[in-house]
């Protein structure tokens, strides 16, 4: 079993640190890390002190009588037979300048993918290519930095109601698709209503590149 009040007294000896402030550290009077490493009062450190402590420190809250962490195992090896497909990242957003479009230049890096998944969401391989929204227009449902996986198998010939990256006047843009089947007429809108939306657009005019089947970000 650790002992954390003799933890805590080496942890200080080595640094040169002193109760007093360390005390004024965890905003307590003077004498507080000493009475509880000394005198055992209290039995144990506030949650709140140990954990400071323990940044202060760089070292584990177990080692200061906080719980045991929780070991998270490395996932299994992929099996080396199974298929995978790498698919090109492009480095191109979806609100690109004039004449941007998917697949007009060498890829950035590759993300590989499991083939059967990418079956299962619908990617049709090799037209698939992954680019980064531009903006808050669809927001919330795509947010700015997002990678956004596009089938460009999956366009104007499949048209249906979806995200699809278009482009509109040399602008490459992502954006909701509803198609009217009685007009034959498309309403192009973001899902941020701050933005405006374009009703009974003739599907002539819009150069459809391919729907957004998948969507990856960064948690922060």
């Amino acid at each position: 079993m650790i002992d954390a009040r003799a933890t805590l007294e080496r942890l200080i000896q080595e640094r040169g640190d002193d109760f007093s402030a360390l005390s004024k550290l965890l905003g307590r009077n003077a004498a507080y890390v000493q009475q509880y490493i000394r005198r055992g009062i209290p039995k144990k450190l506030d949650e709140d002190d140990r954990r400071t402590l323990a940044r202060y420190f760089g070292v584990s809250e177990t080692l200061l009588g906080g719980p045991a962490e929780i070991e998270f195992k490395s996932a299994p090896a992929r099996p080396r037979n199974r298929d995978m497909t790498f698919v090109p990242k492009l480095r191109i957003g979806a609100s690109a300048g004039p004449g941007a479009l998917v697949g007009d230049e060498a890829p950035e890096a590759h993300i590989g993918f499991e083939t059967s998944w990418l079956r299962r969401i619908g990617g049709h391989s090799p037209n698939l290519s992954i680019i980064q929204v531009s903006g808050d227009s669809m927001s919330p449902t795509l947010a700015d930095g997002d990678d956004i996986l596009v089938d460009r198998a999956d366009a104007v010939d499949r048209l249906r109601d979806g995200i699809y990256v278009l482009r509109i006047e040399d602008v490459l843009m992502v954006k909701r698709v509803a198609l009217n089947p009685v007009a034959r007429t498309l309403t192009i809108k973001s899902d941020n209503l701050s933005y405006p939306e374009w009703t009974d657009c003739d599907p002539a005019s819009v150069n459809v590149i391919g729907r957004v089947i998948w969507v990856g970000r960064k948690l922060v």
